[in-house]
């Protein structure tokens, strides 16, 4: 997959970037070529948060472009469809939320945050579990306020009240 300086794109687990350059580099003697992504923290670049990929591994890094409309569609009905995959084993649970949310799917992402979502409302979340339900919900919402170029709060508000809706519809 080829991207443009300028384009904006999704670093698994990481968030939304801009590739600000296209650079050749020699490491251990050898040329390689990279991107160089310029992350964006709350929508804003952040001014010192830069990542080098490598053009070669971008396949296996799980760079991608944001979604487009009908996958954005689609991301929302996930979080408002009233299903859950609850694991009630918290070392299950935990270690398909880390495949989840490294595996460089929003989707994944996105079921990642409902379930925890729905999760805490039954018990409270662990401390793991909150940093990676706040990750899930950062990740979610950067990208949806991202491509419909919505202030974040009116995404938060939006997410809150699909997931509110989704739990109350909640088919176990």
């Amino acid at each position: 997959m080829q991207f443009k300086v300028g384009e904006k794109v999704i670093y698994p687990n990481q968030g939304v970037g801009v590739i600000e350059e296209i650079c050749m580099k020699s490491i251990a003697g050898k040329k390689q070529e990279f991107y160089l992504l310029k992350m964006m923290s709350n929508n804003m670049v952040s001014s010192n948060s830069t990542v080098m990929v490598p053009t070669e591994n971008v396949k296996n890094v799980g760079l991608r472009k944001l979604c487009n409309k009908k996958q954005l569609d689609f991301l929302l009905e996930i979080l408002e469809d009233g299903s859950s995959e609850l694991n009630t084993d918290w070392k299950n649970r935990y270690k398909n939320n880390v495949l989840r949310m490294t595996s460089g799917s929003i989707f994944e992402v996105a079921k990642v945050l409902k379930n925890l979502f729905f999760l805490s409302f039954q018990k409270s979340l662990s401390f793991r579990e909150k940093k990676m339900y706040d990750r899930a919900h950062e990740l979610v919402v950067s990208e949806i306020a991202t491509v419909r170029r919505l202030p974040l709060s009116e995404v938060e508000e939006l997410v809150v009240g699909l997931l509110t809706e989704s739990y109350k519809r909640l088919k176990v």
